[in-house]
């Protein structure tokens, strides 16, 4: 017999405290858990009774998502959310029956990465020394050390200057999962490091605290949010004019070792992809080149 009965809000509430307190998931995971599970109550309801939702209640669900034209990726991530829910809910007695475990994904169109070429890495590193809109220093440093890596947006803002090699020629980077792995910087992203350093240092001399790499203004560690607006102010129109987004460095890094004939197996362990699958795709562009 299930325990105490339970709305669709109050058994949100409690999963999310158990993610965050207990399996210690990441804050954007639960955001978007929080994010995927309010949708959920705005099309049934915050008081309906968990045992009185069906499967059809969360198929229709699924079903006005896709009548809002929500991408399949965020229809496959509110199921996973909801799947997440009930099967916490079940596994607690909160209800008999889960009616979301046999609920499936909706199919994801294959698409390539967007990468950019070796001009427009060129042209998208030299901006903020043809246009300085922010702080040249930095912003240079920053597109040169996330195109030189390959890492991922947040690795770089999580970047400590412990982590950097005496020699700035390489650094050590957390990834997903916790897992660390060596990222190598070539030389033009060694220089503009080191230059940017040099200027942080004398700017902020009082912000020795501060263990972060990458600052703002006010010298106080970068957020990824901050990097987005970073790279989106210098590829918008003030800048390249041809939009593209952090993690675009990391693609166009990927995809240069795979053009030029590195093998995918080193490619994986330079990006930190657990599955040889995710780097598999930047194949695929190279034959469409």
């Amino acid at each position: 017999m299930p325990k105490k009965e339970h709305t669709l809000k109050t058994a949100t509430e409690e999963f999310l405290v158990y993610q965050e307190g207990v399996r210690n998931l990441s804050l954007n995971t639960i955001i978007g858990y929080r994010n995927d599970l309010k949708k959920l109550w705005e099309f049934l309801g915050p008081e309906t009774s968990l045992s009185a939702i069906s499967k059809d209640d969360l198929r229709f669900c699924i079903g006005e998502l896709s009548k809002n034209k929500a991408a399949a990726s965020s229809i496959n991530r509110f199921i996973v959310s909801v799947r997440g829910l009930f099967a916490y809910c079940r596994r607690f007695e909160y209800i008999n029956n889960d009616p979301a475990v046999e609920l499936g994904t909706v199919k994801q169109p294959k698409l390539l990465p967007r990468f950019m070429t070796g001009t427009e890495i060129d042209s998208m590193c030299s901006q903020p020394e043809k246009k300085p809109l922010l702080w040249e220093s930095r912003d240079k440093a920053l597109f040169e050390t996330l195109y030189s890596s390959g890492c991922r947006v947040a690795e770089i803002a999580s970047l400590k200057l412990e982590d950097l090699s005496s020699n700035y020629k390489s650094a050590l980077v957390t990834g997903k999962g916790g897992k660390e792995r060596r990222v190598f910087f070539g030389n033009e992203a060694r220089v503009s490091l080191i230059e940017y350093l040099k200027e942080r240092k004398a700017k902020f001399p009082q912000k020795t605290g501060v263990k972060e790499v990458f600052v703002n203004q006010k010298g106080l560690p970068l957020t990824t949010r901050g990097i987005r607006y970073i790279v989106e102010r210098y590829s918008g129109i003030e800048g390249t004019n041809k939009p593209v987004s952090p993690h675009s460095f990391r693609h166009s890094f990927a995809t240069a070792m795979i053009g030029n004939g590195a093998d995918v197996r080193i490619v994986q362990e330079m990006l930190g992809h657990s599955s040889i699958s995710t780097t598999q795709r930047y194949t695929h562009i190279t034959t469409a080149q």
